[in-house]
């Protein structure tokens, strides 16, 4: 094993065990048949290109180190989704009162989005993994959204690599008039919530019937993307 596989094995460790943690979360809702705030869970530890690409924006020595590992926040990321942007402050919540992490930061870039019109709420915690050579704490970085702001920072996210940051004006007011445009439609579907998770609920009691063609076994469930 090298000197990068030994130096990231413990931010897998913890992206696998967190995202375990939340989807289990989401699982105690189902239990409770109460509406989750939480609708999935993804992670991933960054690749050593875009580590590279990154480690040469901040002017950081490109080798496994405590230095790296201070100055890179995201090195591990999870991504928790939500239908709705009032879900995003619930899951904050439900963050803070944990005791098996530590918050070190939070970014809202929700009520205060950035110039491209990214949107996302973003907690940096602690989070201590044990390893044959005892307790690391490793710093993970969590965004928190909804499936329209997921969408666009997707596009966006590709698009960046394309051009490098640098957009096209039209492009660039092309994104903002997109983002604005995603917020929009999860402000109308926060106004009808009410009526849309009673037909969420209503579609799952009838799917779990006897003799639907729904009915069959299905492991995992939406939390398992």
């Amino acid at each position: 094993m090298g000197q990068w596989d030994r130096f990231l094995v413990p931010y897998k460790q913890a992206v696998d065990e967190l995202k375990v943690k939340f989807k289990g979360m989401r699982g105690q809702y189902e239990t409770d048949s109460t509406n989750s705030p939480i609708e999935f869970v993804t992670g991933r530890v960054k690749p050593l290109a875009s580590i590279y690409d990154k480690s040469l924006e901040k002017g950081i020595p490109f080798e496994p180190s405590e230095k790296l590992a201070r100055h890179m926040q995201d090195i591990a990321g999870l991504r928790m989704m939500c239908q709705f942007v009032g879900d995003i402050q619930t899951v904050v919540e439900l963050l803070r009162q944990r005791n098996d992490l530590r918050i070190i930061e939070e970014k809202d870039y929700i009520s205060r989005e950035k110039k491209s019109g990214y949107r996302s709420y973003h907690v940096i915690v602690e989070y201590p993994v044990q390893t044959i050579r005892g307790e690391k704490k490793i710093v993970v970085e969590i965004q928190i959204r909804t499936l329209a702001m997921n969408f666009w920072a997707s596009i966006e996210h590709s698009l960046n690599y394309k051009y490098k940051g640098a957009f096209p004006e039209e492009i660039q007011l092309r994104l903002q008039r997109a983002a604005e445009a995603a917020f929009q439609l999860d402000e109308e579907m926060s106004q009808i919530r009410d009526e849309i998770q009673e037909a969420q609920a209503y579609f799952n009691e009838y799917k779990e019937s006897p003799g639907s063609r729904f009915s069959a076994d299905r492991e995992g469930g939406r939390g398992e993307r």
